[in-house]
């Protein structure tokens, strides 16, 4: 008798698992890091202020009080910006039996909400300038390269962004140096500012991996434990503080700039401004479809930029 075997059978059943991998990068490290604050205009604003350099004061006894020089404050502007995915699935789709969810309709929302907040990091982070847009052009925030001004550590030809208005302009590429950090920490602590996060690019991370200031972190273990040799730099012990090494996959050098950049963050002189958050919206129903727009509308508030430093022009 002829044994009967599987490739001329029919009606076996397919073997799909029940389980979707998707192996793509969702955590977004600068909003976690930063704070968050409610908008209520497109054109969100806030003040900053500084006080006057320390000096020699020492008053006669008994004479009479002068007046001291005031300032005012500053009053600094960003854009909100909309940012959207809207998903459509008919109603075929939503009914038929489908592998690894239940609804594709939620499956696809919770995909498109992750990829949204990705985008969200990516425009927190670049160097876009803040735009006013039209019934035609959308509304920009101005990204965290356009702000930071005041500690700024760039190759040469290069030069800082300034308040959201002006990019930062690309100089001349170097090597990612544990000095050029060391610049950086001073500038932003002399400011007033307490940074706390250095947040770099992958291929940065692994450069800092070598600085002298992690090597008393690189062969730790535990007592009775066998020795672990750390090859990784999760902080930087620098002169004015600890810094946490966060990498963050979405810091990629800007279009026409073979360079990457690093930022050296204080955590409560920044925050993102929600004037709507996250909501969605059922649209109208045009045929056997279901529309669904996932929206969220906030910008950049960068609290003081000068708690803040940049190091820009780093070669990959």
């Amino acid at each position: 008798m002829a044994t009967w075997h599987t490739i001329n059978a029919v009606g076996l059943r397919e073997d799909l698992s029940d389980v979707i991998y998707n192996i793509s990068p969702t955590e977004t490290p600068f909003m976690s890091s930063v704070g968050k604050t409610k908008a209520t205009a497109v054109l969100h604003e806030w003040q900053v202020d500084s006080l006057a350099a320390a000096a020699t004061n020492a008053a006669i006894e008994g004479d009479t009080a002068s007046d001291a020089t005031l300032t005012a404050t500053t009053r600094v502007t960003n854009r909100t910006q909309i940012s959207q995915k809207t998903i459509k699935i008919s109603g075929t789709m939503e009914a038929v039996n489908k592998a690894g969810r239940k609804s594709e309709k939620a499956y696809q929302l919770a995909k498109g909400a992750a990829e949204v907040k990705r985008d969200m990091e990516k425009a927190l982070l670049n160097n876009t300038v803040k735009a006013t847009g039209s019934t035609s052009v959308a509304r920009v925030l101005g990204g965290l390269q356009t702000w930071l001004s005041t500690n700024y550590v760039g190759g040469s030809s290069g030069t800082a962004g300034s308040l959201g208005a002006t990019a930062r302009v690309s100089g001349t590429d170097a090597a990612f140096t544990e000095a050029m950090v060391k610049t950086a920490v001073k500038a932003a602590y002399a400011a007033g500012g307490t940074p706390t996060i250095l947040m770099t690019t992958p291929t940065q991370k692994v450069n800092i991996s070598a600085f002298t200031g992690v090597a008393a972190q690189r062969y730790m273990a535990p007592a009775n434990k066998p020795t672990t040799i750390i090859g990784a730099a999760d902080v930087y012990l620098s002169d004015f503080g600890t810094l946490s090494v966060v990498p963050n996959r979405f810091m990629t050098a800007d279009a026409g700039d073979s360079g990457e950049v690093a930022f050296i963050l204080d955590p409560e002189m920044a925050a993102v401004a929600y004037l709507r958050p996250f909501q969605t919206n059922e649209l109208a129903k045009t045929g056997d479809a279901d529309v669904t727009q996932l929206l969220v509308e906030y910008t950049l508030e960068v609290r003081n930029e000068a708690a803040h430093a940049i190091i820009a022009d780093l070669a990959e």
